[in-house]
């Protein structure tokens, strides 16, 4: 079986025109690895799988057809989430790593959480989240801020999978962890960063008006853009403004906060800040997402940016994933649903997990489906693939 996943392994990775290097370094794992899986001498286990297949834009089950699952390996590590942070607020044992490598690992579970790899996410949080915990509990000083950074960095890994798999009561817990890490210590960043996370609460409940009022209270005691981190992590908050906004019905209040995000932006370069993409390209993306979440009259905008740009690849591929689900919605609303369909496969390119486990994505291909505007075995099997049949 090694030899035969190796197989379909080094045959995608050719149809992308990706290298062996290119192919480790997307999925997080060494070149070596990658070289054995190939040539069949190693059968990669679950989580190295998954990673592959999220680099190569399949589902794991394609690489191999045993693979159980990303959902169910996900759920199963759930529990473990949750019984790491009951208690959270209490002392607890000793980190089971040095510092360290605790920053180490955490870097690499946010390279993740972008990357949309979710399977492997689920595997480390735990112990990750517990360490980060352990370490907060027993610093002091002039070291608090970090470990609260570390702490906030790891609950918002683990919320990443609890979140997009459905989990939103465990997801808030999560957010209450991270709300509780950023208190103990004076970083308004830091909080800023927490604030834009909290809004999936309000996002999950579909309570807009009043995710948009705890944004804006965000803001108003949000950090001064006097450095680049304060900046962009001020322009994502406006962002994330804007898309709640939105989605409340107020377009003024929407395109206010997309501006200054736009403004922000001015003169920096796309990079990750504090857990968050940001700069010119992201301002991008939230526009198309706001004009389709306004709907009817804004959709023609959302088009208009899809027509002339797309997202490259120094966009985390979630993000990019989430422009194409985006535009799809805006070709539905325009009558158009064969090249929404284009715009969903596009999408799966870019992060399969992240298509597969998003509620819109799962609604939109069923109704297109039911208008069968697509080839019809080609939308059959991207339905059965997402659960849409």
């Amino acid at each position: 079986m090694a030899e035969h996943i190796g197989q379909r392994i080094a045959a995608r990775r050719r149809a992308r025109r990706m290298t062996q290097a290119d192919l480790a370094r997307e999925a997080h794992v060494s070149l070596p690895m990658v070289k054995a899986c190939e040539r069949g001498v190693r059968s990669p286990g679950p989580s190295t799988l998954e990673a592959i297949a999220s680099a190569l834009g399949v589902e794991a089950s394609r690489l191999d057809p045993a693979f159980a699952g990303t959902g169910r390996r996900v759920h199963a590590a759930l529990p473990a989430i949750s019984a790491t942070i009951a208690g959270y607020e209490l002392t607890r044992e000793s980190a089971g790593r040095p510092l360290r490598q605790l920053r180490s690992d955490t870097d690499a579970a946010v390279g993740l959480r972008l990357a949309a790899q979710y399977g492997l996410i689920a595997q480390q949080a735990p112990s990750l989240l517990g360490d980060a915990l352990a370490h907060l509990h027993s610093t002091s000083g002039a070291h608090i801020e970090e470990a609260a950074g570390l702490v906030v960095a790891a609950a918002r890994t683990a919320d990443a999978v609890a979140y997009k798999f459905g989990a939103h009561d465990l997801s808030a817990r999560l957010i209450d962890v991270m709300r509780w890490a950023a208190a103990h210590c004076e970083d308004p960043d830091l909080n800023a960063s927490v604030a834009y996370v909290r809004a999936e609460t309000f996002l999950a409940a579909r309570a807009y008006p009043a995710g948009h009022l705890a944004l804006e209270q965000a803001l108003d005691v949000g950090p001064a853009p006097n450095t680049v981190r304060s900046t962009a992590t001020l322009g994502a908050l406006h962002m994330r403004t804007a898309v709640v906004a939105a989605r409340a019905g107020s377009a003024d209040a929407a395109y206010s906060h997309l501006n200054e995000a736009r403004r922000l932006a001015q003169g920096l370069r796309e990079g990750i800040c504090l857990g968050t993409s940001f700069g010119p390209s992201s301002v991008r993306i939230h526009e198309v997402a706001v004009s389709v979440s306004l709907g009817r009259d804004h959709i023609g905008r959302a088009l208009d940016v899809a027509r002339k740009w797309s997202p490259g690849p120094g966009i985390p591929a979630e993000r990019r994933s989430g422009f194409w689900i985006e535009v799809a919605r805006a070709h539905l609303w325009s009558g158009n649903p064969a090249e929404a369909f284009n715009c969903f496969q596009e999408a799966r390119k870019h992060a399969p997990q992240h298509v597969r486990e998003h509620p819109w994505a799962r609604e939109d291909i069923g109704k297109i489906r039911r208008l069968k505007r697509a080839p019809a075995e080609t939308l059959t099997s991207y339905a059965e693939w997402i659960g849409a049949v």
